[in-house]
């Protein structure tokens, strides 16, 4: 059974050969470690990684102007979490005062940005710096980075960006999967005269909003290409602010009653079924109460955690066709056959509603170009329109925009082709201290996402406090554990209805892809999964050739003994002392 490490094999280390380290065991090497980008993932390891490990030296690198990873580039009209908002945010840093049952986008910029101001995480942080390049060098066990950044002073007039390099022990890609947007493959896009716009590409004025960009729109004819989350947030936000709109709708979708909606309600004890989502000032009043806050984020994870099996079509159906009683026929075109969770659910409140106003025409029929002065469908008919908005979506495919070029030359898309292939959506043979929060297989269709990005990035840092304790040139997972991960993910998803014809981000290219954007099971088992490292499952290099695996271990002292100084009986210490439960008679 191999051991994983890789070293020549033969005569163990002799007398000759062998050097005792006169380090302390504690004495950690200085490691460098990037991370790539400053969303929730980012932030998060901006916090876990300081508090963990000594001798660190941190970068996180984000391209946009400021934090907040897809809360930072989404900002168009209506963007919000589409779960509740006390559920959507970190274990550790609770926050109590939302405004609504479902968090506009600003309020979630603003959350992150206290968290980054209240660890002081601006001391890592290097915003507007774009990563284009990374290169393993196996010699060193080093990644070496190329970042875009903007230029200072007066030489920006000639040249508006510089390239720098770094190097790092290891890196951490905390770019998600929904920040690199996609336009639709329609013909004609780029010959339209009017304004297109892309959902995530929205114009804002200095404070970050969206208003100041529909301001004269009262006059205007806008179409809304989509059917996802984002247009039905876009679509009920627009309406009443533009002359007209049309919703082109290809595909369908399921959008969710209101079980999150009558829970809330039930829980602030007002009245359940009301359409009111807004919290007052009793409600947050109420939430300063720990105790009250305690069971209420409880009682929502818990039911958002139970809906792994959703599969209540009914339900679904009575609420959209109650929703949509003024125009009825919207709902044959828009509810699917295919299972409630096959693609992601969404409740979506004030959509349908907004689909039976006067001044909204929902479009099934498809789109067969785009002219300079509107849309022409496949029958011939043609809208005149005045502003495209293209809510379509983002690139999934989890090929990077930038060179990742591992062992041998072999780049990242190389390895990620015909699909991604990972050890616990973690990392990939090839790419030796290369971690990923957030990559492919990672997401949640139902149930609590932070939970499991928290969860991975813990394992990250584990897996660089081995490499730096232990003197170790690399980890990287075994090409055998790489396929068996791939193995169990092929024969899961066919027994989940996610398999089935549905359209989805879940899915590389089309109805019948791969599923490469969701962990095969629930948030529960994603956080069992990633609760132990199985160091078994990896390969591992030593630095500067030594070949004793416990040449580590030093003089056999620890640096407090041997300098006499700090706590030297802090396995005393209430954090350290795990005191067990004594039976009852």
């Amino acid at each position: 059974m191999s051991s994983g490490i890789q070293h020549n094999l033969g005569k163990p280390s002799d007398a000759q050969s062998f050097k005792l380290s006169s380090s302390c065991i504690d004495d950690d090497r200085p490691f460098k470690v990037v991370v790539i980008g400053a969303g929730f993932s980012g932030i998060t390891a901006g916090i876990r990684f300081p508090q963990r490990m000594k001798n660190l030296d941190l970068t996180i690198y984000e391209k946009n102007a400021g934090v907040g990873g897809t809360w930072f580039s989404n900002k168009y009209p209506g963007v919000a979490c589409d779960v509740p908002s006390h559920v959507y945010q970190l274990t550790f840093e609770e926050y109590t005062q939302w405004s609504s049952f479902y968090a506009p986008g600003p309020e979630i910029r603003a959350y992150l940005q206290r968290v980054v101001d209240k660890y002081n995480l601006m001391r890592y942080i290097k915003l507007q710096h774009e990563l284009i390049h990374a290169r393993y060098d196996e010699e060193s066990g080093k990644w070496h980075l190329k970042i875009r950044r903007p230029v200072q002073g007066r030489e920006a007039v000639d040249e508006p960006f510089e390239v720098i390099e770094d190097v790092a022990d290891l890196v951490v890609t905390a770019i998600g999967s929904l920040s690199r947007w996609s336009w639709p493959d329609i013909e004609g896009l780029s010959t339209f005269k009017g304004k297109i716009v892309h959902s995530a590409g929205w114009e804002t004025d200095e404070s970050g909003h969206w208003q100041s960009s529909v301001a004269n729109w009262g006059d205007k004819k806008v179409g809304v290409i989509g059917v996802g989350s984002t247009t039905i947030q876009i679509v009920p936000t627009l309406q009443p602010l533009v002359k007209h709109l049309y919703n082109y709708v290809r595909g369908k979708a399921w959008l969710a009653p209101p079980v999150f909606n009558d829970k809330m309600l039930e829980l602030l004890k007002r009245e359940v079924g009301t359409r009111n989502y807004s919290f007052t000032e009793e409600d947050r009043e109420a939430m300063k109460d720990p105790a009250f806050f305690k069971n209420f984020r409880r009682e929502l994870e818990s039911l958002l955690n139970s809906m792994h099996y959703l599969t209540i079509k009914e339900a679904f159906r009575t609420y959209m066709r109650a929703s949509l009683t003024k125009k009825p026929w919207i709902a044959d075109h828009l509810m699917p056959d295919f299972s409630v969770t096959c693609r992601r659910v969404t409740p979506g409140p004030g959509y349908l509603e907004a689909l039976c106003k006067d001044n909204i025409d929902f479009v099934p029929t498809h789109i067969k170009k785009i002219t300079e002065t509107g849309i022409e469908l496949v029958d011939g008919i043609h809208h005149d329109l005045d502003v495209i908005v293209c809510a379509t979506g983002f690139d999934t495919s989890h090929h990077y925009p930038f060179p990742v070029v591992g062992r041998g030359g072999k780049t990242l898309v190389d390895r990620y082709t015909p699909h991604p292939e990972t050890y616990l959506s973690l990392c990939s043979d090839g790419f030796p201290n290369w971690f990923m929060a957030g990559g492919p297989n990672s997401l949640i269709g139902t149930g609590v996402l932070l939970a499991i990005l928290e969860r991975q990035v813990d394992y990250i840092v584990e897996a660089a406090k081995k490499l730096q304790k232990e003197h170790l040139k690399s980890i990287e997972p075994k090409k055998e554990a790489v396929a068996d991960f791939d193995e169990y993910l092929d024969h899961y998803f066919k027994t989940t209805v996610f398999n089935e014809q549905c359209h989805s981000w879940y899915k590389l290219s089309n109805a019948e892809g791969r599923i490469i954007g969701l962990w095969p099971g629930s948030t529960l088992h994603a956080i069992e999964a990633l609760k132990r490292p199985r160091w078994e499952d990896y390969n591992y290099e030593r630095l500067n050739g030594i070949q004793n695996r416990f040449h580590w271990l030093g003089d056999g002292s620890t640096h407090n003994e041997k300098h006499m100084t700090g706590n030297r009986a802090w396995y005393l210490d209430p954090g350290e002392v795990d005191i067990p439960p004594v039976p009852e008679a």
